[in-house]
């Protein structure tokens, strides 16, 4: 009888393990799948943050115009000019959408000179760029240093009309802001040194140009700027 005993008290301390073994691994299941849900549910709502946040750049690239705006319409007084306070607006005056992030199709820089009476004009900084939406044009500035940002999700033409547009400063053949030509005053676009002929705001941007729109008197258009040091990458 003693050796019975001793066998079903073994028994039963096994069964006693195996039963805390099944509860130890049930209980590892059941954490692992919550951490699990936990990861997803995280993952859904961060997805759901970004496209919230970061509108369809292949759908917007759709909108883009295969010929740009050519004309520019906007404020007609005096300089300096700032930067609109409405991006927004003056990007879809422009043809252009407002993007989620920057473009890659097409990365390429321009550069522009504005000068006024022997004096440069500040180009603003953020033209195209709605900070507050957290959204952006494929045609933009980021500083005032002049430099045109292309950042396009597809290849297309974009034109000095567009970049005047979004800054809201009419441009014309005879016309800058609120200046216009006459009574010994020219206005005369360059593009690398040389006059462009035509509306200023037809002109067509490409990579590394150097675009001054000078208003003054023939002596001070004598020597347009013809290039534009660009930072290393651009």
């Amino acid at each position: 009888m003693p050796s019975e005993s001793r066998k079903e008290r073994a028994a039963a301390a096994r069964r006693a393990t195996q039963r805390a073994r099944h509860r130890e691994r049930r209980v590892r299941r059941l954490l692992t799948g919550a951490a699990i849900g936990l990861v997803a549910a995280v993952l859904v709502a961060v997805g759901l943050v970004v496209t919230l946040d970061r509108p369809d750049n292949g759908a917007a690239a759709q909108t883009i115009p295969a010929t740009p705006l050519a004309t520019a319409q906007g404020r007609t007084d005096q300089p300096p000019w700032s930067a609109p306070s409405d991006a927004s607006t003056q990007v879809r005056a422009a043809g252009l959408p407002m993007l989620g992030a920057e473009g890659t199709v097409e990365h390429i820089h321009a550069h522009l000179d504005v000068f006024v009476d022997g004096q440069p004009v500040v180009v603003p900084a953020n033209l195209g760029i709605d900070q507050s939406a957290g959204q952006i044009s494929p045609l933009h500035t980021h500083d005032t240093t002049g430099v045109l940002h292309i950042e396009s999700p597809v290849q297309a033409d974009f034109s000095l009309g567009q970049l005047f547009t979004e800054w809201q400063v009419s441009l014309s053949a005879d016309q800058i802001g609120g200046l216009h030509a006459g009574d010994g005053k020219v206005l005369q676009a360059y593009v690398n040194g040389k006059p462009a002929t035509g509306n200023p705001a037809g002109i067509i941007l490409h990579a590394h140009d150097e675009i001054a729109v000078v208003y003054g008197t023939p002596a001070q258009q004598a020597d347009p700027p013809s290039s534009y040091a660009f930072p290393a990458g651009e």
